[in-house]
């Protein structure tokens, strides 16, 4: 079986309304490829993203597995803490990995601090 991962530019669906970012991002992974999007999802498209899963679930699409990447600084100095939310006010969601697959093609995502595991389907 062969994996295909289609990158996402922020750029790309960051204007896009949430409804049609999710159709956008639902389109890819219909077609057994797993999304690699630049940033994050508000909490609220991530939730409607699965929702509009649940409702789409049908013998050829199982739903999706879903793995959020966001970079965090275990350093705790005052100055470092304030200019990360100055960054975070700044870029928002831009920062960040999302990454989601068909669950016809990926088993699980793991996440550890130096690492992403993403075990397929045979």
């Amino acid at each position: 079986m062969m994996l295909t991962l289609q990158f996402v530019p922020f750029e790309e669906v960051n204007s896009l309304g949430s409804e049609e970012k999710i159709e956008k991002l639902l389109k890819i992974v219909r077609q057994n490829k797993v999304v690699l999007m630049q940033g994050r999802l508000k909490p609220m498209e991530e939730t409607r993203l699965i929702q509009k899963t649940m409702e789409n679930i049908h013998k050829g699409f199982r739903g999706v597995e879903l793995c959020t990447i966001f970079p965090e600084s275990k350093d705790q100095q005052i100055f470092n803490k304030l200019r990360k939310n100055l960054v975070n006010l700044l870029v928002g969601y831009a920062q960040g990995l999302t990454i989601i697959g068909p669950a016809t093609v990926i088993k699980e995502i793991k996440r550890n601090p130096d690492k992403i595991e993403l075990l397929t389907r045979k």
